[in-house]
């Protein structure tokens, strides 16, 4: 099995940090509803803050994380939520399961074996089911954030449709998301050297920028963006 890579302390300041720009997150998680069926598992939930967002949607919801620490944390956090279960779980695995969907925000790109792990992800999911990512765009904007937070890679749609082929997925939908969004981080993180932590820059794009971009994505799909939304199908 693989790990994820990367300094988990770090990775942690991180999630913490932007687990306050809460109108990305609602937005993220508005995206992925419709395709989550009734039984979704998440890949990589880190602090949790994406499956409080999701429950409440669904009769029963599972959250993992990989990392042993973060998994405690996670427990702890989610131990009142009485229809999530929480799990560890690594990619890639043999595993096999019967979820309506597995949903993974910002985790594969930690992933050396990334085919692998959505072959993983696809094994645990019913036929038909979905398999809902966000993964960070552009490998122009690899910076010394990704690199302390354990990203291997970032993606394009092209490379993004080319592995979610190759394990075996049927793509259904794929496409930029956070236009302005990508020119914020480039200049935070490649120009400015700064990591995407908790902080006024962090309040004001989320209050101020977001809700414009998000608006104006729902009307013109965008030529980039900060990430890339896929959705997939296990194949009947």
């Amino acid at each position: 099995m693989a790990e994820i890579t990367g300094d988990q302390r770090v990775q942690s300041e991180v999630l913490e940090g932007l687990a306050t720009a809460v109108n990305h997150r609602r937005w993220f998680v508005e995206l992925a509803i419709p395709y989550l069926g009734d039984n979704p598992i998440e890949i990589g939930s880190g602090l949790g803050d994406y499956a409080l967002e999701w429950a409440p949607h669904f009769r029963q919801f599972t959250a993992t994380e990989a990392d042993p620490e973060r998994l405690v944390q996670l427990k702890e956090r989610l131990a009142d939520e009485p229809n999530i279960e929480v799990r560890q779980m690594l990619l890639p695995h043999s595993e096999r399961g019967d979820y309506s969907a597995a949903v993974s925000y910002n985790v594969l790109e930690h992933i050396e074996d990334h085919v692998g792990a959505l072959r993983s992800m696809r094994d645990l999911v019913r036929p038909g089911g979905a398999i809902v990512l966000i993964v960070p765009a552009f490998q122009f904007a690899m910076s010394p954030a990704d690199i302390a937070t354990g990203h291997v890679r970032r993606y394009t749609k092209k490379t993004m449709h080319a592995a979610l082929t190759e394990a075996g997925l049927t793509v259904e939908k794929l496409h930029y998301a956070n236009a302005l969004g990508l020119i914020g981080y480039f200049m935070a993180t490649s120009v400015f050297r700064l990591m995407p932590k908790e902080g006024p820059m962090v309040k004001i794009y989320d209050t101020l920028v977001l809700p414009v971009t998000k608006a104006a994505e729902q009307v013109v799909r965008p030529p980039f963006g900060q990430s890339v939304f896929a959705v997939a199908r296990v194949p009947a």
